[in-house]
């Protein structure tokens, strides 16, 4: 993935509400092996979060300056310097703002992959550990945490200047739990949340039943066709990619690739050509699972009728084939 510019500033401040200061950085950072690897893995770690929201832009205003910052940035008005510096300042006022937002180390990468040029800026954060060193003495090791990312947006700048109805070029990590922490991060950036990942991707999943359903195919075909799909979807979401409805659509039925898509289209479940996928509502749709007193059961949906039966007239289930270390700690219990 070649980068284009990079840039790192700190923002010094603690969650105890006083005021926040800034180290700026003055120049862009060489290309090296380090940022290189630094890129991929801020990616792998932004692709794997699941909380992620997408949307686009405000309008342009005194309150949302960041798209029109960006765009001078394009347009050659505004160096990437410049334009980080004038970000971070305004990342700074935005967080003193939050009593719990905590500074760090601003990172700001313009890259390319494939065809399409990326922005990606995070908030990222150390983490003590050790090392041993090249004469063999045990030491401290200060390094950066991407297993804690929970600041970062990616902007896709491509979509974003080529498709003007888009509303899905932008895609930032949501605080959990319905914590309000990250917004002030998401306002800095401008955002507006479009699509909802988890109401898409349920949608989605509700026209798939639909379609098999209408079309009173055979369980084994049922079978294939959802394994197509969820191999699929999470391929897409480890990517951090949108899932195409009309790339979908041939991975269902090779034969006849368009068939899935236009059953979309025709009954009009307004979902845009592309759409964020959400893991969990996934995992959920194409598992069984319950827990209760002590129990937890889990299992895929395709199980169901082959290792794993249901008998309604007593209530009960009936495994065959349960993995082999549950038999050998059973077997070991009657010891």
């Amino acid at each position: 993935m070649p980068i284009d510019n990079s840039i790192v500033h700190q923002i010094h401040k603690k969650p105890d509400g006083q005021p926040a200061s800034l180290t700026l950085r003055d120049g862009e950072l060489a290309t090296t092996e380090a940022l290189d690897q630094l890129l991929a893995g801020l990616i792998e770690a932004y692709n794997s979060k699941p909380n992620k929201a997408w949307g686009y832009f405000h309008e342009e205003s005194g309150a949302y300056p960041f798209s029109g910052w960006l765009q001078q940035l394009i347009d050659g008005e505004l160096d990437f310097v410049a334009f980080s510096h004038k970000s971070t300042e305004q990342l700074k006022t935005l967080m003193e703002g939050s009593n719990l937002a905590l500074g760090g180390h601003v990172l700001f990468i313009r890259y390319r992959q494939g065809m399409t040029a990326f922005l990606i800026i995070a908030l990222l954060h150390h983490t003590e550990g050790v090392t041993v060193t090249d004469d063999l003495n045990v030491a401290s090791a200060r390094h950066l945490d991407l297993s804690a990312l929970n600041m970062a947006a990616r902007i896709n700048l491509t979509e974003w200047k080529q498709n003007t109805s888009s509303k899905q070029y932008i895609s930032f990590i949501r605080g959990r739990s319905g914590k309000r922490v990250s917004d002030y991060f998401r306002d800095f950036i401008g955002c507006v949340e479009g699509a909802n990942p988890e109401e898409e991707t349920t949608t989605l999943l509700q026209a798939f039943q639909d379609y098999v359903g209408e079309a009173d195919m055979p369980v084994e075909e049922f079978k294939g066709k959802a394994k197509a799909m969820t191999s699929y979807v999470s391929s897409q979401q480890r990517q951090g990619e949108q899932v195409a409805l009309e790339e979908l659509s041939g991975v269902i039925d090779e034969e006849n690739p368009r068939a899935f898509y236009d059953y979309i289209r025709h009954k009009d479940y307004g979902l845009a050509p592309e759409i964020p996928p959400d893991r969990r509502t996934m995992n959920n749709f194409f598992k069984f699972f319950g827990k209760a007193d002590g129990l937890s059961i889990s299992f895929e949906a395709h199980l169901l009728g082959e290792r794993v039966e249901y008998d309604e007239s007593d209530d009960s289930l009936v495994i065959k084939n349960p993995p082999k270390g549950l038999i050998q700690q059973l077997r070991n219990r009657k010891r």
